[in-house]
């Protein structure tokens, strides 16, 4: 079945965003003496999908004092990506030249109010016909949660949607959907291991080399 659907994720393959993530995390947990180093990140974050508040709890942290310490690092996240949130290079004239001849939409696992935040700076948003955010279904990558209902709101069959990521756990949520995945590896996550992809790309631009 040819392709009809593209099914992209945001943090790091739209957005240069994942280090600010890690790094407003890293300074609320060493704020409490907890170190996270960036492999750390890596395994907890961008493997397991589970973050790394457990760490705090095994400390003997309460859950109400961990809420605020997950506050903390949002507000800290969406300050930094106020400032700071950058498209990756070569993203924009990617969309420009798919746009009209894919459905698109963005999957993420990211909260909406820091996606707006992003896209207030990148301009981004347009080339979308949806947007499916953290608060659009129960649980997050890995589970294949995020993609069930980017298929039910795009009306589309899994065979024929594509989906974009650049880490272990977005890959395997998109396969437990049922739907072909490309990688696009970042800094962060070049050393993980992707079995399963359709194929792993070198960059962004290499879309258009697999779509053609």
């Amino acid at each position: 079945m040819p392709i009809t659907t593209l099914f992209w994720d945001n943090d790091g393959v739209l957005v240069d965003t994942e280090h600010l993530y890690f790094e407003a995390t890293a300074e609320i947990l060493r704020g409490i003496g907890i170190p996270l180093t960036e492999q750390d990140y890596v395994q907890l974050f961008l493997i397991e999908g589970r973050g790394a508040w457990h760490l705090a709890a095994e400390r003997g942290w309460a859950a109400p004092e961990l809420e605020r310490l997950r506050e903390a690092r949002n507000a800290l996240y969406g300050r930094r990506l106020a400032e700071q949130a950058e498209a990756i290079p070569g993203v924009e004239g990617v969309l420009d030249k798919l746009r009209g001849r894919y459905r698109m939409g963005v999957v993420t696992s990211s909260r909406r109010d820091h996606f707006d935040i992003i896209h207030a700076r990148t301009g981004l948003a347009r080339y979308f016909d949806f947007i499916l955010t953290a608060g659009d279904f129960p649980r997050v990558k890995p589970h294949p949660d995020p993609y069930l209902a980017a298929l039910a709101r795009s009306g589309a069959a899994a065979a024929e949607c594509l989906a974009i990521e650049d880490s272990a756990r977005g890959l395997a949520a998109a396969k437990a959907a049922g739907i072909r995945c490309l990688v696009v590896p970042t800094a962060l996550t070049r050393g993980c291991t992707f079995t399963g992809a359709e194929r792993v790309l070198s960059s962004i631009e290499d879309v258009l080399t697999v779509l053609s």
